[in-house]
């Protein structure tokens, strides 16, 4: 009989943090994509058009980790309407040696969010400039505080500008955010004002058109795309894609058939035979990234099974040192 260990969100939120060990844990990740053998298959995705709703299952295999994890992941967007979250999910996390259950981590979508925010910050800390100091956060839910709160764990940001659809929404969002962070926090009534000479951008939004265009494009900008995670979501025009001086995505595999660099390839202002880096490369000092401070750089990201196992490791981890969770056998 195994034992295996039953984790809450409650139980999770109390011993998982977005850290600098969270951010390390994503890093490290990255970094296997591009150094090990890592066994990393394709996101089985469903969709259900009639509830405006999408489920990801993604899973990866860690070499040097004692576990790895599969993650369920449902986005139901019309939840808000009827007072629910737009967002939940689970992880199991199974022995790499035997394939038995060890743990269920009922995270409800917890775990995704704060490794999302931490592979934000590994793309600022890899590609922008050392000394960017502002960021338009583009998009106000939460994603976008918890990416400015792991942007300031790697880089001294002391100005953000916030845009939304939602003009009000914005507002609200940017009150909140000032008030928790201590920061000068400007909502903005256009991207443009937002985009205006900022060192660092982040798109986190679901939108299915490009929302950043090439006159929003400056020297030492970098961008970090967080929102184009399916085929029918694009944040990045795919000009100003072919426009940035180091595209580096977290997977090409991935980002080809769902990132922002799918649509440039589908607008034909790209090849696929571009040499385009994954960040895990430029980490590992495979291929460059920002060599100079006055080139654009973007990453996309798409996430990939190998964050979640990595968090989910970490969160087992800690949760195992804390004395938290339900055990029992099977």
């Amino acid at each position: 009989m195994s034992e295996i260990t039953l984790l809450s969100e409650a139980d999770l939120r109390a011993c998982v943090a977005l850290d600098l060990p969270s951010i390390e844990a994503i890093e490290q990740a990255f970094v296997l994509l591009a150094t090990a053998a890592v066994a990393m298959p394709p996101i089985l995705r469903l969709d259900i058009p009639e509830h405006n709703g999408e489920v990801d299952v993604k899973t990866a295999y860690l070499p040097g980790l004692e576990r790895f994890a599969i993650k369920v992941s449902p986005g139901f967007f019309d939840n808000p309407k009827i007072g629910l979250p737009s967002l939940n999910g689970m992880m199991m996390l199974l022995s790499a040696r035997t394939g038995l259950l060890d743990a269920l981590l009922l995270d409800n979508g917890y775990l995704t969010a704060v490794r999302t925010a931490a592979a934000g910050a590994v793309a600022a800390r890899a590609l922008s400039r050392q000394d960017s100091r502002s960021v338009a956060l583009i998009g106000a839910g939460e994603q976008a505080a918890l990416q400015l709160q792991a942007l300031r764990l790697v880089r001294p940001i002391d100005s953000v500008r916030v845009w939304a659809r939602d003009t009000a929404k914005a507002q609200a969002f940017s009150v909140e955010l000032a008030r928790d962070s201590g920061l000068a926090v400007k909502p903005c009534t256009s991207i443009d004002e937002a985009m205006a000479d900022v060192d660092i951008a982040i798109t986190c939004t679901p939108s299915r058109e490009p929302l950043i265009d090439v006159r929003h494009l400056h020297p030492g900008l970098h961008i970090t795309a967080m929102g184009s995670d399916a085929e029918h979501k694009n944040e990045i025009s795919p000009r100003a894609l072919a426009q940035v001086d180091r595209y580096v995505a977290d997977r090409l595999s991935q980002t080809r058939i769902l990132g922002e660099l799918h649509h440039a390839l589908a607008a034909g202002v790209v090849s696929g035979e571009s040499g385009f880096a994954e960040l895990g490369q430029v980490l590992a000092g495979q291929r460059p990234g920002r060599t100079d401070s006055t080139q654009i750089t973007l990453c996309d990201l798409t996430g990939t099974g190998a964050q979640d196992t990595a968090m989910a490791n970490l969160a087992f981890e800690r949760a195992r040192s804390a004395g938290k969770g339900f055990q029992f056998g099977s």
